[in-house]
Order: structure tokens, then C-alpha cells, then sequence
């Protein structure tokens, strides 16, 4: 028994050496959109395209802070209700002509949900094609993905289209920065941002020479022709982690991405309560693992090796008095905690919390396991009112 747990402790301290050493630093947090500021002479042309489904109550901060972008270059601004109830396209036209822009924003009403699109995905379709109908003559030369929810500093797109047009990038992407604010998103929120870099390293997406692919659904800045290419939005209308599968199509054709962390543009969206955050990640968390059950059971052991063998062991040798295998234990929670430490300093949380990755894992475990339930009973993806079975 004794050899059997001090075998699980090694295995979990190579594990994070590994991960340390070997896992492009994504615990480094070293890729982050505002590092630089550059100029730029020629400006190319940006439309954004907001895929908006009830979404009145944020409109006021995120359309406002697009609308005063410090940008040039032309930029417009195509909103799509997504059938919403809640008077979103009027709030809309209130912000726009509130700063005094009612020609830079344009209303689009949308259609109804048609068979095999994600709502999202439909609704950015929508706006795009209404885009390549209104000139023709002059199509823009990028779009602007970004979502409802999405405070934008007011340098945001000139950043976004320097380090595109400065190193010759078909998608530049930003984490934006989540709301951190209540004591379950301080808990859980950070561990997200963490989770998500530790499975698609940022240094590996950014390298062309790397098969990792990601982004960031919030704010997507993709070439007109880097989407013409892989076949428009249609290519992915399906997908539920819509991000992740455009930055695939991206990167399989050649083109080169680079995804990041900002420090200025935020999300508005609030988590709360555990429940909020806990549908968030149970929404997809199966859909991430192909609905396989292998990598259900995989994901499971793998979490329960990394993240609970150590503090467990801890535990228990330290009763057991054996300590040889607790301080090896402890030797693995503390590369833990070294890993997540630059995480908790970004979200500007308590250091402590940088040891509570155990919990914290142990608790996205169960979510993980919940989304897997979800699709099998049939009411995985849901949101906004729509429910996705994958």
C-alpha cells in the first residue's frame, strides 16, 4: 500500500515537472496584447460584427466603449438581434446616437434558427453577409468577432490591427480579462483562465510551426480573406466551442494566428454564484472531450492524479507519520501552486488561493462529469434559452 502511494506521489511530482519544463510555459502568462504600442500608415478597413440575444443590460458599457474606439481607418459596426425580447435593438440605436455615432452602427434583425447552426454562429453569418450585400465594391479588410458582453479599451482594435498588419496575421485574438469580483468567481474564475492555457499553450498556438490552435470567442480579429478561405462561418455552424474550431480552419489552411491576454478589455458578464459558473463550463466542457467517454474517463483520472494525489497523500501520510511520502507530496502541491501563482497575481487575488488548486480542480472535475450526464440525458449546450445535444 505504502509503495503503491508513494508511486502515485512521484508520478505526480514528474508530472508537474513536466508540466513546468515541457508545456510552452503557459503558466508564464508572457503573451499579452498591450506589451507594445505601435503606429501604423496605412489603415485598413474593420467591420465588427455583434451576435446580440437579450443582451439590453450590458449594451450601454460594451457597444459604447466600440463605438469610441481610437481608430482612423473606417469602422462600422453591425449588430444582430438575435430574436431578442428584451428591447436590445432599441437600446442599440439609444447608445449609438448617446455618442453621437448613429451611421457607424447598423441593426440587423435576425432570422429564425435554422437546422444545424449554433444560435451564435447563425447570427454571425447573418451579419456578415449583410456586410458583403451593403458594397460590394469594397468589402472590409477585417472583421471584428466580439461578443455582446465586451467592454473594449479604446485602443483595443488599433492594438488588435497593428499586430496583425505588423506581423502579417490572418486572427489576432484576446483573452479578455473575466470579472472578478464576488468570492466564487475570485475562487473559480482565475482556474479557468488557467485550465484553458494549460490545454492549448499560448506559445504553441502562436508558433506556425505548432498544430495548436485556439482563440478567444470574445474578440476575434480575422482577415476578410483569412474567412473567405476556409469557407466562411458555414465551415463551423455547428460548433459549440466556435472558437477553438475557427482558429482550427484557420491554422490547417496556413494561416498564422496568435492568441493573447489583455489587461484593459474585460468582460462584463457576472458569475455570481457557483451555479452561473458551473453552467458555464458544464455547457461544453463534454462537447471539449468529442463526447467520448474514453476522454471522460481519462480527464477524471488525469485531474485526480495531477491536482488531488499530493494534498490527499499529504494528508494521509502525514497521520501515518510516513514522511518521505508526505514532504514528495508536498513537493508536487508546491510546483502546483507555483504554476498558478501567475494567474492569481493577474486576477490581483489573494496568494492563498494559489494552494487551493486542488479544490478548485476537484470542483471542475464534477462539472466536467456533469456535462457528460447533460448530453446523455439530451440537454447538453444549452443557452440563451436554446438547447445544443450535440
Amino acid at each position: 500500500m505504502v509503495a503503491i502511494v508513494l508511486g502515485l506521489m512521484v508520478l505526480s511530482l514528474i508530472i508537474w515537472l513536466g508540466l513546468l519544463s515541457l508545456r510552452g510555459q503557459f503558466w508564464r502568462l508572457d503573451q499579452k496584447l498591450e506589451v507594445t504600442e505601435t503606429q501604423l500608415q496605412s489603415l485598413p478597413s474593420v467591420c465588427a460584427v455583434i451576435p446580440a440575444r437579450n443582451e439590453a443590460d450590458v449594451l450601454p458599457i460594451s457597444l459604447r466603449s466600440l463605438l469610441q474606439q481610437d481608430y482612423d481607418g473606417t469602422f462600422n459596426v453591425f449588430l444582430v438581434d438575435d430574436r431578442s425580447t428584451d428591447g436590445t435593438a432599441a437600446c442599440a440605436e439609444g447608445v449609438a446616437h448617446a455618442v453621437d455615432k448613429p451611421q457607424q452602427l447598423h441593426i440587423i434583425s435576425g432570422e429564425a434558427l435554422p437546422s444545424g447552426w449554433s444560435g451564435k454562429l447563425w447570427a454571425v453569418q447573418q451579419g456578415i453577409k449583410y456586410v458583403e450585400t451593403l458594397d460590394v465594391t469594397s468589402p472590409p479588410d477585417y472583421y471584428l468577432l466580439t461578443d455582446a458582453d465586451i467592454e473594449h479599451d479604446v485602443n483595443n482594435l488599433r492594438r488588435l490591427i497593428a499586430k496583425a498588419e505588423q506581423e502579417n496575421l490572418d486572427m489576432v485574438s484576446v483573452m479578455v480579462r473575466l470579472r472578478c469580483e464576488t468570492f466564487w468567481e475570485k475562487f473559480l474564475i482565475p482556474a479557468f483562465v488557467f485550465f484553458f492555457q494549460k490545454l492549448y499553450p499560448f506559445r504553441w498556438v502562436n508558433n506556425p510551426k505548432n498544430p495548436t490552435a485556439a482563440t478567444a470567442g470574445g474578440c476575434i480579429l480575422i482577415r476578410r480573406s483569412a474567412l473567405e478561405r476556409i469557407g466562411g462561418i458555414a465551415t463551423i455552424r455547428q460548433a459549440l466551442i466556435d472558437d477553438c474550431a475557427l482558429a482550427n480552419a484557420v491554422k490547417s489552411t496556413q494561416g498564422r494566428i496568435w492568441l493573447g491576454l489583455s489587461t484593459l478589455t474585460r468582460s462584463l458578464r457576472p458569475y455570481n454564484s457557483l451555479e452561473t459558473i458551473w453552467e458555464m463550463v458544464a455547457r461544453t466542457a463534454y462537447t471539449q472531450l468529442n463526447y467520448s467517454p474514453l476522454l471522460l474517463v481519462a480527464t477524471v483520472v488525469a485531474m485526480t492524479l495531477i491536482y488531488l494525489i499530493p494534498p490527499l497523500g499529504v494528508i494521509i501520510c502525514a497521520v501515518l507519520g510516513n514522511w518521505i511520502i508526505a514532504l514528495t507530496g508536498i513537493s508536487a502541491w508546491l510546483l502546483m501552486a507555483l504554476a498558478y501563482f501567475p494567474t492569481i497575481r493577474f486576477y490581483q487575488c489573494s496568494p492563498l488561493l494559489a494552494f487551493s488548486l486542488p479544490a478548485i480542480a476537484f470542483l471542475y472535475t464534477l462539472m466536467t462529469i456533469d456535462s457528460a450526464i447533460r448530453h446523455w440525458q439530451g440537454r447538453g449546450g444549452a443557452w440563451k434559452g436554446r438547447v445544443y445535444p450535440g
